[in-house]
């Protein structure tokens, strides 16, 4: 980011964020598994689709997850688009069994 811009977006909450450690922990894994997969790093996909199911399990099992569940929905539609660009990607060429 340059210098003097702000975070926006699914960005600004991660950073203001002031919920409970283990919270923060899933939400950094998510956005870990997000560049991992924007590096190309195999098996990339299923970290990030792992790390987003851990992340709702946790907030749906916090009754003060609010917050926390505001800043899933802003973020899994970017991370399933992302998901799914590399399952098309990395999909093998195979052809139709007739």
């Amino acid at each position: 980011m340059k210098p003097g811009m702000q975070p926006t977006g699914a960005m600004t909450h991660h950073k203001t964020h002031s919920g409970s450690p283990h919270i923060l922990r899933l939400m950094d894994e998510v956005y870990r598994e997000m560049y991992r997969l924007e590096e190309g790093r195999a098996g990339a996909e299923v970290g990030l689709a792992l790390a987003l199911l851990r992340a709702w399990i946790a907030t749906d099992s916090n009754p003060e997850g609010a917050g926390n569940r505001e800043w899933l929905i802003k973020v899994s539609p970017i991370c399933l688009q992302m998901i799914e660009a590399a399952l098309k990607q990395n999909a093998p060429a195979l052809p139709c069994a007739q």
